[in-house]
């Protein structure tokens, strides 16, 4: 029934409008963080989750874990939310990253998806989480972009952490230059690696 009902919306809300999907990934590689950017409406993760169903990829997307209980818990699981647990760490309370890098220590296969930006609102220092994630599980960085003027939803390639965080921002900001958010007043690269 969930694929019947992601079919229709894809058809109805993507195809019908004349969005492209492509994923020009290795699909070999299984364990990776994917950036959802632009992130500028709530349409974002609709069209997101539509495109990773039409490609059959199966991302997930962390939430907190006190929101993986009933009566949401089945709705969040059936549209990839992994629930992440922030309790005792080391020095207290986990951080997210901590937690989510535990989540690949815990899943042979894994693809987490990110939206840097953390807001629909224009920001103009991202949060660079994900990067941490990255170095933290060794897994490489997935571009993941959804751009509304030309109607394409793309998966470009991937960027493996170097450690050299400046110059890995630097490349990935590089990947989002031409595309355009479904606002694109809301949309603005992080000032300090342009």
């Amino acid at each position: 029934m969930k694929k019947i009902i992601l079919d229709f919306l894809y058809w109805l809300l993507m195809e019908r409008k004349g969005w492209k999907l492509e994923n020009k990934l290795d699909t070999s590689i299984k364990r990776y963080v994917l950036l959802s950017i632009p992130h500028t409406s709530n349409w974002d993760a609709v069209h997101g989750i539509l495109f990773f169903h039409k490609i059959k990829l199966p991302v997930k997307f962390a939430i907190k874990i006190e929101w993986m209980k009933f009566p949401f818990k089945g709705i969040f699981e059936s549209v990839g939310a992994m629930g992440i647990d922030r309790g005792a760490g080391k020095s207290g309370k986990k951080s997210a990253v901590e937690a989510m890098v535990d989540l690949f220590k815990e899943h042979n296969d894994l693809i987490i998806c990110v939206t840097p930006e953390g807001t629909r609102k224009p920001v103009k220092k991202w949060k660079t989480g994900f990067y941490h994630v990255a170095v933290g599980a060794k897994v490489p960085i997935a571009i993941g972009i959804l751009d509304y003027k030309n109607k394409v939803g793309l998966i470009e390639k991937f960027v493996y952490p170097s450690g050299d965080m400046e110059k890995d921002m630097r490349e990935i900001l590089s990947y989002y230059n031409k595309s355009q958010a479904k606002f694109p007043d809301n949309f603005e690269l992080d000032e300090r690696y342009k």
